[in-house]
């Protein structure tokens, strides 16, 4: 499968221009091999841009000079007494130094365990002593303030490392890069060879409490990048704008590998606060994001319109449904009709205008990491931006399937990328096999048994249904898990359960899905609440309202301290009669019927929504 740019008669000439500047992973060999060989063939080109907040602007990195920071860090990390296979842990935000050290440490075989910079320090303290790490990369003074607690757990760390200088800091094995890194490096180091060598360890939370480490190889990920090519060609005049974290498997393959193998330019956004400015700044050529990031642009647009003259939403109207006929006619889904003539006028008055707040020079916008909604995707497509959704998991590097620019089906989440083979095993569940599917979950042999059979095929545990061309379209999940609109897997039925190990609750119910954070339904036990209520001075009668919600939302966060970063419960409803066999909420064999309690407290769901 090939991309090309939404109706460029051309395409075939560009993307073998494109292809052009493609390094192939039997070159590569590994990921470092990658880098090595992206630097030898275009050294002086611009690879990465980031924000200078002291100058005010923005700043420039060549693949040769990060190339020399490269070096720096391996002088370093050699300096230290690390050797191959040892894992070093990153918890940076998206920046030219996450690479540096990267790249670094898989030039000397070390293993790479990409944290988040959100994550709360006893989560990253589990995870830093699972995977055994040696050594930890932060940011600076605040994150370490937060750290700071549980640092003296993490025995097996030789060395802590800053971004920014942490004054008066008593820890002895912290250090600030300034004083860490040589002022030179020499020559940068290739130490592996093996491309079915572990490369990463990625920390991805299943049904159980605590996350497992996905282990995934060189070839896992170099194979699956080569795939994403496969589905919109990139090259050197590209620009992808960066926000998604790099701790993120998605970002990491496409929007940080994957640009590496095309050439491609990465600029890495100031964050969600400043997206807006940035896509401006940058005009980013492509996007990689999970749905949360079209929903926000969206929701802006809906306000504007719904803030505008009733004239002026028709007329937004008009062009994205004239414009949505017309991607339906180019797919070959649809007839030619008299309004696609409506589409000059629509496009200079509707669609580029909004179009402009993307920066302007958006070709493609790729979704990943959990459903994009029907009716964003509709607007997106409609106004001209070509929006291409995709599935896959941590375990599968991440990329299974996608749609293409010719062939985009947007209620599907496409056809198998090249190299991956898909069937549907028992129940409709997904099964996968392919070059991406991960050495396994590093000291679990036990959950990797369950997800991958001896035949190699890796359970998805998602149910699927595939057309006659090979669209896949997911139906639903083997297992209860919670996909938030930031592509984060919460397991709730885990959560419930460590939420009802406070007496105060009679029942719970976990929300989120496609939403942007957790909230919680929940009974309480009448006793319990009064005499909750009475400690924090509240009228037992009051069950609703601000200070009511605040004290339960407490008792439910003390419950869920075990539980990742993103697990974060941040509304809550509280019913007024608990959920029984009676009511029509429960089952006979006393099980909870998710369905029709999210019917039955649909008002109170969409308050706890509302705005966001």
């Amino acid at each position: 499968m090939t991309g090309a740019r939404a109706g460029d008669n051309g395409g075939k000439e560009e993307n073998m221009a494109m292809a052009s500047h493609l390094i192939p992973i039997d070159v590569a060999g590994t990921l470092d091999g990658l880098f090595r060989e992206r630097v030898a063939r275009t050294p002086d080109l611009v690879a990465y841009r980031d924000y200078n907040e002291s100058r005010h602007g923005w700043r420039e990195y060549t693949w040769a000079g990060i190339d020399r920071q490269v070096a720096r860090w391996q002088a370093a990390f050699e300096r230290d007494g690390l050797k191959p296979g040892d894992r070093v842990a990153v918890m940076l935000r998206n920046c030219p130094e996450w690479v540096s050290f990267d790249q670094a440490a898989l030039g000397l075989g070390l293993v790479v365990v990409p944290l988040y910079t959100q994550d709360r320090p006893d989560n990253v303290a589990y995870i830093v002593n699972d995977a055994g790490c040696r050594l930890l990369l932060m940011e600076g003074p605040e994150q370490w303030r937060e750290f700071e607690g549980v640092a003296a757990q993490l025995a097996g760390v030789v060395r802590i490392l800053t971004v920014k200088p942490v004054p008066h800091a008593r820890e002895p094995r912290l250090a600030s890069l300034a004083q860490w890194l040589p002022g030179d490096g020499g020559a940068t180091r290739h130490v592996p060879d093996d491309p079915k060598a572990l490369a990463t360890i990625v920390y991805t939370s299943g049904t159980t409490g605590r996350p497992k480490g996905v282990m995934l190889s060189h070839h896992n990920i170099l194979s699956n990048a080569e795939a994403a090519c496969g589905v919109l060609v990139a090259g050197h005049e590209d620009v992808f704008l960066s926000f998604l974290p790099l701790s993120h498997t998605f970002e990491r393959t496409c929007g940080y590998y994957l640009t590496i193998m095309t050439g491609s330019q990465v600029a890495y956004s100031r964050g969600i606060a400043q997206l807006a400015e940035d896509l401006q700044a940058i005009r980013p050529t492509l996007l990689i994001s999970v749905p949360r990031i079209y929903e926000r642009v969206y929701g802006r647009i809906r306000d504007a319109l719904d803030a505008g003259p009733p004239a002026k939403k028709k007329l937004f109207r008009l062009a994205v449904d004239v414009g949505y006929a017309r991607f339906e006619h180019a797919q070959g889904r649809g007839p030619w009709r008299v309004s696609f003539l409506l589409w000059p006028v629509l496009n200079a008055l509707v669609a580029k205008k909004i179009l402009a707040r993307l920066g302007g020079n958006m070709r493609a916008a790729i979704s990943g990491g959990a459903a994009l909604p029907p009716d964003i995707s509709r607007v997106f497509i409609g106004l001209g931006l070509t929006v291409l959704q995709g599935y896959g998991l941590t375990e599968t590097s991440p990329i299974v399937c996608a749609n293409t620019p010719r062939d985009n089906v947007p209620a599907s989440v496409g056809r198998a990328v090249p190299g991956v083979e898909l069937k549907l095993g028992e129940a409709g569940a997904l099964l996968i096999r392919g070059p991406n599917v991960m050495l396994g979950y590093w000291n679990n042999a036990e959950a990797t048994r369950a997800i991958i059979g001896a035949d190699g095929w890796l359970n998805s545990g998602d149910t699927a249904r595939l057309d006659e061309q090979g669209h896949v379209f997911i139906t639903g999940r083997l297992k209860e898990i919670i996909v938030l609109s930031n592509g984060e897997k919460v397991p709730p039925v885990d959560m419930e359960t460590a939420i009802m190990r406070d007496s105060l609750f009679e029942q719970v119910m976990l929300l989120g899905e496609g939403k942007p954070f957790l909230s919680v339904l929940a009974v309480l036990n009448a006793e319990g609440w009064k005499k909750a209520a009475a400690q924090a001075k509240l009228d037992p009668a009051m069950r609703s309202g601000k200070p009511a919600e605040e004290l339960v939302l407490e008792r439910i966060g003390a419950q869920l301290k075990e539980f990742p970063g993103y697990a974060q419960v941040r509304r809550v409803a509280i019913a007024p009669e608990p959920w029984t066999i009676e009511n029509g909420l429960m089952t006979p064999t006393l099980k909870l019927k998710r369905p029709k309690v999210m019917e039955r407290f649909n008002e109170e769901i969409d308050r706890m929504y509302a705005g966001h």
